[in-house]
This record gives structure tokens, sequence and C-alpha cells, in this order.
């Protein structure tokens, strides 16, 4: 029965990644960025510099968190596993030119980043408790020109969007991290489960503040520290970077890629890992919208929470995550990985290292157990980031679903439990089960953005930041 459960769930995942998904999120991202006259890549370093003004740290109503907590929170629930075992897993199933296609939606990201966030804090609401709400849901409800056909694609929209906070957002994570700490610190995996779904119920409990508060001083920290292990990894490897460099355009672009036999010479097809350019692209961009999550509306639920009257402000602080987290840090990842040489090598067992092991396989190379340790403390932190800043995004679908915020606490004690179960999973189940979940999603908040794209593009030409 597990099998035939694992079979259906990698045949959802290759028909909901189809082609036609690759389309409409790269389509809708370069239509995005033609419409706005590629202003998010003109007013990028404004808008990092934005980032860090001291209007952007403090509230203006009282209300929700600074958009300087709303983008760490953002960020919290971006910057994960996707970053790490997301980018090996990329460039392992679709080679290493998986990484250019990654890291090309993370730039055509940047427009629909900026569109759907400025959309979800322009149409948010005020819930029971006088708090901000917001997200595609409320864009889909309040604005879509059809309100029969609005309010149905709100409701499918937020029970994706609670199913992918339990896999992405969640089991994902947890099952990183119990990876990690498994082959790290030979950790049981049931151990690591308990422990981590206790912590989780202990940080959500207290709500967006606590979430905010943890998320605002964690995520710069973690940060610094795996950008430091990165840059050492590429520095000692920096002779064999250029002939990664090689083989990752090699692999997005050349004629043998697309029949598979470029990547072959790394990982042979007969292992039932067979490259082409249509697979890099399909995991490169999957991968990448994983991480970076432009176009599936759920950062917008975060951006919703800021302190902040101005919609397209708020909109190009959000932005700034799709940089941070896709073009910098895992073009970090991809390129430690090419220089490191350890993309096909194989554990003991005479299995291609994958996901954790791989990265740990890479770090350790330069640093030997230290960089275990290393590897092991960024998995866990970023993970666990993403778990709570996740927490945050699928609770706001449920209550909108559900009407209120009274039953909210509910959920919180459910999402703590799932932890547990992403912690015991098998990797390929876990990822699978995420991966549609993200394609559901983005479906109803790639046709809202579509739909309100004319009026709120003449806004943000019109805006000077």
């Amino acid at each position: 029965m597990i099998t035939g459960i694992k079979k259906l769930l990698q045949q959802a995942d290759r028909i909901i990644w189809g082609p036609w998904l690759i389309f409409l999120l790269l389509g809708t991202g370069c239509y995005l960025m033609l419409s706005l006259r590629f202003l998010p890549l003109k007013n990028l370093p404004a808008a990092l510099r934005r980032v860090f003004l001291p209007e952007s740290w403090k509230g203006t109503e009282g209300k929700g968190v600074s958009s300087f907590s709303s983008l760490t929170t953002e960020l919290a629930a971006t910057i994960g596993t996707g970053n790490i075992v997301g980018v090996a897993t990329a460039m392992v199933l679709g080679g290493p030119g998986a990484l250019f296609w990654m890291l090309l939606s993370g730039i055509i990201g940047l427009s629909t980043k900026l569109v759907e966030s400025t959309l979800c804090v322009r149409y948010r609401v005020k819930n029971q408790k006088g708090e901000p709400a917001g997200g595609p849901m409320y864009v889909l409800q309040n604005a879509f020109p059809q309100k029969t056909a609005g309010r149905i694609l709100a409701m499918l929209f937020a029970t994706f969007a609670v199913l992918a906070s339990f896999g992405m957002g969640n089991m994902t994570q947890g099952n990183s991290i119990a990876e990690a700490l498994s082959v790290t610190f030979q950790v049981k995996q049931t151990v690591t489960g308990i422990v981590l779904s206790l912590l989780t119920i202990l940080v959500i409990l207290g709500g967006i503040g606590t979430i905010a508060k943890v998320t605002e001083y964690l995520v710069p920290c973690m940060a610094v520290f795996y950008l430091f292990g990165t840059g050492m990894v590429i520095f000692t490897h920096f002779k064999n970077l250029p002939a990664g460099v090689v083989q990752i355009l090699w692999g997005a672009f050349c004629p043998e890629a697309m029949t598979g036999g470029a990547a072959g010479t790394m990982l042979a097809v007969e292992n039932g890992i067979a490259h082409s350019g249509r697979m890099a692209m399909r995991y490169g961009v999957s991968r990448g919208v994983f991480s970076n999550e432009a176009g599936l509306g759920a950062a917008g639920i975060s951006a919703a929470a800021a302190d902040t009257s101005d919609a397209v402000h708020q909109g190009y602080i959000s932005m700034t995550g799709v940089f941070i987290d896709t073009i910098v840090i895992c073009s970090l990842t991809g390129l430690a990985i090419a220089a490191s040489g350890m993309l096909g090598q194989r554990d003991p067992r005479g299995e291609v290292l994958n996901g954790t092991a791989l990265m740990i396989a890479v770090f350790s190379d330069t640093f030997g157990r230290t960089g275990e340790w290393m590897l092991t403390i960024s998995i866990v932190l970023f993970a666990f980031a993403t778990i709570i800043a996740w927490e945050y995004q699928g609770e706001k679908a449920f209550e909108y679903l559900t009407g209120g915020c009274d039953r909210t606490q509910w959920y919180r004690l459910g999402y703590g439990l799932v932890t547990f179960l992403g912690a015991v999973c098998s990797l390929e189940a876990v990822w699978d089960f995420s991966d549609i979940c993200n394609g559901l999603m983005a479906v109803p908040n790639l046709l809202a953005v579509l739909m309100l794209s004319k009026g709120i593009c003449r806004e943000i030409r019109t805006y000077k930041l």
C-alpha cells in the first residue's frame, strides 16, 4: 500500500509540475516584468536600502509587525531546506543545469513577488482581534472580477495553503532536520520528531508576535553563518569553480543535455536518474519556487501582517526576499556543490549522494568533521525557522476557511504534531507531496495576479521608491 501511495504521489507530481505549470510561472513573471518595464531589477538596489531604513523597523499604526519583521518572517519561511537540500536534490535529479533554471526563476520571480505582495497588502482585512489578515484568498474574494469564481478560487487557495503548510512548511523541514541529526550525531528520527514537535508548539502558541521576534534575530544570524560556510567551500575549491560553471551552463543548454547525454557522465541513467534539459528546467524551476515562493502567494500572507499603509513599499520590501533567498543563498549552495566535485559521488552502500547527505559530504570535504557540524547546525536553524514561520501562513489560511480566529489553537496543535510525522517519513514521499501542494496553490494565486495585473502594475510604475 505504501508503495502504491508513493507511485501515486510521483505520478501526480509529474502531472502538476508538467510543462504547463512551468510555462504559467515563468510566463506570468516575464509578463509582469515587461509590464513593469523591468522596474523590479532597476529598483532592486533601492529596495534593499529601504529594508534597513528606520521606518522599516517600526510600525505606523500599532497593529501587526514592522515591515522588517514581516520580511524576516517571509525569509524564515523561504530560507529553509529549499536553499540547502532543495538545491542539492535539484542538481542530482535534474543535473547541474538545474541551478541555472533555479536562478532564472528567481530573477523572473522578483516581479511576481512584488505584484502579489502589493495586492495582498492592498486587499487585506481586519480579523476579529483587530489584527491585519491578508493573502491571495482575500485578494480573490474582494478584488476578483467574477465574485462567485473569486470566492471559489479563494477557498481552493486557502485549502491548498493549509496543505502546503503541512508539507513544504513543516514535513520537509522536519525530515531534513531528522536526517541531518541522524547522519551527523546518530540521533534517532523518532527522538528528533518528538523534541521538534514540542519546540514548535511552544513557539507558535505565542502567535505572530512571538514568531516575528524569533525570526528577526534568527534569520540574519543563520544566514551569515551559512554564507560563511559555503563561501569557504567555494574558496577552498576555487580552481574547480570554472569547470563547475561550465557544467551548469552545459547542462542547461547543450544539445546533448536535451537527450540526457551530458549529465549522464555524472549520474548513470541505469541508476534511475536520467538528466535532460527538460528535467533540469522542471527541477530547477520547482525547487526555485519552493525556495523563494514567488508565484505561490504564501509570502503575501506575511507581507499583509506588516504595520504599514503603503502597499507598494511593502511589496518592494517583500521582493528583496527573492534576491536574498534564491539569487544569493541558493546560488552559493549550487556553486559550492559544483566546485566540490561531490555531485554524482556515492555512499558506502553504492547509492548516489542526495539531499542532506550530499551537502554534508560537500562540507566534510572542506572542513572535515567540523563541516558536518556546521552543515547540520545550518539545516536545523534554517528548517526550524521555516517551520515556525510557515505556521503563521497556514494559520491565516485556516482562519479564512473556518471564518474566524477562535479555532486556530486546534490548527497550531495539529501543526506541531505533523512535525513529528515529517521527521519519520521518507524523503521522496515528503518532497513529492510538497511539490504537489506548491503547484496547486500557485494556480489560483497566479490567476488573481494576471486578472488584476493591469491596475496594480500601473500603480507600481508611477510609484516613487
